[in-house]
């Protein structure tokens, strides 16, 4: 498969000197295109700063970052913020939706910063919300839906034109078991699709349902296998 993301000898220091703390700490590490990645650790593991990385919320202190063949270790907020609005679909725990804007609005939205036509932008989000099983709630607000639906609105928001990269920051955090099971399995058929999904989780379980796992522990990956899954 071809590579997607590639991370050379990245670290990333905060107060250095004396006082330094390295949230990671020299972490090398290759995804290819179409895999479905965990990446799990405890609360100062570095696994979000590693998120931040990935998502091209933040830049390493050194190392390099080749996402999709772009190297984007040093870019500048601008140039990140392109690089995110074109790669890089976004699923948070907290669904991160606008409260006074409808499913298919809240859908609708990053289409319009990358410049779609309202026609073509329409067709996109009823697709990608009709995908996550939302079409009969295309007029609803955040208000008016649970917790597990929100979180789908959200998935349809980051799938919508296909980025390269699906990139879910604990996406069932906020969710009972019930709806954690379908956003999971949601994220599953996308991979099955060809998409390139990787989920942060401190949680075993969601951790196990991904076909490799990536453990990290004090800036430094720890483990990374392949899970063997049953259906």
């Amino acid at each position: 498969m071809d590579s997607l993301i590639e991370i050379t000898d990245i670290c990333k220091v905060y107060n250095p000197g004396e006082n330094e703390v390295r949230a990671l700490d020299h972490v090398s590490l290759n995804i290819c295109k179409g895999e479905f990645v965990a990446i799990i650790g405890q609360s100062g593991s570095g696994k979000s700063t590693l998120m931040n990385m990935l998502g091209c919320l933040d830049v390493p202190t050194s190392g390099i970052y080749i996402l999709n063949g772009s190297d984007v270790s040093d870019m500048s907020d601008d140039e990140l913020s392109d690089i995110r609005n074109q790669e890089i679909g976004f699923i948070f725990q907290g669904f991160n939706l606008i409260a006074g804007l409808n499913a298919m609005e809240n859908v609708e939205l990053p289409l319009i910063y990358r410049g779609v036509g309202k026609k073509e932008r329409h067709r996109l989000a009823e697709a990608a919300l009709t995908k996550v099983g939302l079409d009969h709630r295309l007029d609803h607000k955040p208000s008016e839906m649970s917790g597990g639906q929100q979180q789908r609105v959200a998935i349809a928001r980051a799938i919508a034109q296909a980025p390269p990269v699906i990139l879910a920051d604990e996406p069932t955090g906020n969710l009972d078991s019930a709806s954690s099971k379908e956003i999971i399995q949601i994220l599953k058929e996308l991979h099955k699709e060809g998409r390139t999904v990787i989920i942060i989780t401190h949680d075993n379980d969601i951790a196990a349902q991904a076909k490799r796992v990536i453990r990290i522990r004090d800036g430094r990956i720890e483990k990374d296998y392949i899970n063997e899954i049953q259906e």
